[in-house]
């Protein structure tokens, strides 16, 4: 049974109990049906704060039931787990947005920042489905953790691409249309004979040249350009196609709306659908590419 469903009452005098219910309801990542029922995914965790929970009810003179359930007829499997990381959506992004506001110089910073990666791992605790938000607040904790001197800034001034052939290529793992469409920009106008990896750690793979990256050095994300961008600047890529590609990827990745332009964001919807279906990274990448390539002529 995928399933777990708290359905109870309590009488109308206990209001106090009943905050302290939905509480627990709360830190537990319950989602509320409009029927009044909670339901959690069918985990031994969930059961036994389930079961407990029920038995905190009907001590307060309540009355709860835990079931398991197989199937809710009006919302599939797919539709629940898409409500799940919807929850978790406004979580994330008071994180971030908090964490964005942190100073290294300020005082009491290694505190705040102490507090904000505990209050991280007991968002992910409960984002069972793992939202799209969940890399980027990570990452934005990483930067704010690991600030880059100026020494290790990489050179912002152009490149040759006869340094980068036969190379492999690191980056994370599940990319998304940042880093897939960077791959395509590397094997198409960098290094035709690239390879690519995927680990969170690139000293990992000393030999590797990173790409899209938290960690300084390789290519990445410099002022407002995203990495697609930073690599067409570093190696002098001019080709008009390209540019307008990188303004698509620049959208769709930042979510600034800069350029106005929506076939990234189509791309990316189309990565994230693939990637919720379990598809390997080798194989996300590869179809990422090819969706790229198609953009790539595309465009008249």
């Amino acid at each position: 049974m995928p399933w777990l469903l708290l359905i109870f009452s309590l009488p109308s005098k206990r209001t106090s109990e009943r905050v302290r219910v939905w509480r627990k309801l709360q830190k537990y990542g319950t989602l509320a049906l409009r029927n009044s029922g909670y339901v959690l995914p069918n985990t031994p965790a969930n059961q036994e704060r389930l079961e407990w929970l029920a038995t905190a009810i009907r001590g307060f003179k309540g009355e709860a039931s835990v079931l398991q359930v197989l199937a809710i007829d009006d919302l599939p499997s797919e539709v629940l787990k898409e409500k799940f990381r919807e929850e978790r959506k406004p979580d994330y992004i008071a994180l971030i947005r908090e964490v964005q506001q942190l100073k290294p110089s300020t005082q009491g910073f290694s505190t705040q920042l102490a507090r904000l990666k505990r209050q991280f791992e007991e968002i992910v605790e409960i984002d069972f489905f793992e939202s799209p938000l969940k890399a980027k607040a990570g990452e934005a904790l990483y930067k704010a953790e690991h600030p880059l001197t100026a020494q290790e800034r990489p050179a912002k001034g152009r490149v040759s691409k006869m340094e980068y052939q036969n190379r492999a290529w690191i980056t994370r793992p599940r990319p998304g249309i940042d880093r897939v469409s960077s791959a395509w920009l590397i094997r198409r106008f960098v290094d035709t004979k690239a390879s690519f990896l995927f680990d969170n750690n690139p000293t990992a793979h000393p030999e590797a040249v990173p790409f899209d990256m938290y960690q300084a050095g390789g290519f990445g994300h410099e002022g407002e350009n995203c990495t697609f961008e930073t690599l067409c600047a570093r190696f002098g890529l001019t080709d008009k196609k390209v540019r307008l590609i990188g303004q698509a990827i620049h959208d769709a990745d930042l979510d600034d709306e800069k350029f106005g332009r929506s076939e990234g964001i189509t791309i990316n919807q189309i990565l994230n659908g693939w990637a919720k279906q379990g598809i390997p990274d080798d194989e996300l990448l590869r179809r990422g590419m090819d969706l790229i390539e198609g953009l790539y002529h595309s465009i008249a």
